[in-house]
């Protein structure tokens, strides 16, 4: 039985003409679980949720379902929905009311008034914390290469940051963000929670921001450290890439495979690596921790998973929406063409408003054969 799999889009609410980020305001009051769409910390952001779903085209149907959907929604008060991981532009962003954002900017100042970030959040069915856990201890060291192929965030404040990701330099800022050392079971896991909230830092447990962690809401694995995608295609390929690691980790696990011993220090850097260059430069290597060129780290990850993902019935379609990913680049890599072009960020933002709103490719029929074999990026 193939583990069921959802994902959460964080999406960026902004003034079509000049692409400069707008609250939605009353409107967030109407937002309706039925339709996969929720409030944010900040009014400037919308977040979409799909269903558990077990095929990647159900997710594909989701996704597009939300993206038009959130976007609908931003129209009402005259602006769009855009998967901008950050805003392009200065902005000085809105608190969503509510006790829990009041304390939250109260609390971590600077850190809360700044957060105006869009991730990509993937759940992955598991059958216990036991598992769960042996999964994140074996995910851990393949984490960062997700943040270099979900990298969609380059400007900051009106200026090319020199990042693919900045998203995840603002988002570390949080106490609890970043890699994990290994727990070895549930129980160490929780014991390790329990500490950080006795420590009396965070506000509640939802402020367990591990990169990857036990949700507290449902019984899944979440993954935490991606971008949210430019494109519905790279949202897919993530949460594909995310289950197929999930499920490689709890079948090494059944066969008492230990993780690898990487520290949580080590993964930084490769964390780091990873947001500083994206795709377009070199990744460290999840086993050696030593600079390889992006494109073989990526292979590795799919050498990794191929397994699962053959016997699975998925390794054509991952594999497509990898190499189209690998050949056309990934949405950071197309701000920042798009920004080269026009010279103005408001031509960046409307250009990422249309590529946000394509289809899946799994909705629009068969994948272009020539593009699976296709390395020319690299």
């Amino acid at each position: 039985m193939m583990r069921r799999v959802g994902v959460e889009e964080e999406f960026l609410i902004v003034d079509y003409v000049d692409g400069h980020a707008v609250a939605l305001g009353e409107v967030l009051d109407h937002l309706s679980d039925d339709d996969g769409l929720s409030s944010e910390m900040k009014q400037e952001q919308i977040e979409a949720c799909t269903l558990p779903r077990i095929s990647l085209e159900e997710l594909a149907q989701d996704i597009t379902a939300h993206r038009l959907s959130a976007d609908s929604t931003a129209r009402s008060v005259g602006a769009r929905a855009v998967a901008l991981a950050t805003s392009p532009f200065p902005v000085t962003s809105t608190a969503t009311p509510g006790l829990r954002y009041e304390r939250m900017i109260e609390r971590f100042g600077l850190t809360a008034v700044e957060q105006l970030t869009c991730g990509c959040h993937v759940h992955v069915e598991v059958e216990s914390d036991g598992e769960g856990v042996a999964v994140l201890d074996r995910i851990r060291i393949w984490l960062p290469v997700l943040v270099a192929i979900s990298a969609n965030s380059p400007f900051w404040n009106g200026a090319d940051s020199g990042y693919a990701s900045y998203r995840s330099q603002a988002w570390n800022r949080w106490p609890t963000a970043g890699p994990c050392d290994i727990f070895g079971s549930a129980q160490a896991y929780h014991a390790h929670v329990d500490d950080i909230l006795s420590a009396g830092v965070l506000l509640d447990k939802g402020q367990i921001y591990f990169d990857a962690r036990l949700s507290h809401r449902h019984p899944t694995v979440e993954v935490r450290v991606g971008d949210v995608c430019l494109h519905a295609d790279d949202a897919i390929l993530l949460a594909a890439l995310v289950r197929g690691l999930a499920e490689t980790a709890a079948r090494e696990w059944r066969r008492g495979v230990e993780p690898v011993r990487v520290p949580a220090a080590q993964l930084r850097l490769a964390a780091w690596q990873a947001g500083r260059f994206g795709l377009g430069g070199e990744l460290l290597d999840p086993q050696t921790s030593r600079p390889r060129p992006a494109f073989d780290v990526v292979m590795s990850l799919l050498n990794h998973i191929q397994p699962v993902l053959k016997e699975q019935g998925e390794l054509s379609i991952v594999e497509f929406l990898l190499f189209q990913l690998l050949a056309r680049g990934t949405g950071a890599d197309r701000q920042r063409a798009a920004f080269a072009s026009a010279g103005a960020l408001c031509s960046l933002v409307a250009d990422a408003v249309q590529a946000s709103s394509v289809p899946a490719t799994l909705l629009r029929g068969p994948a272009e054969p020539s593009l699976l074999t296709s390395k020319k990026k690299f």
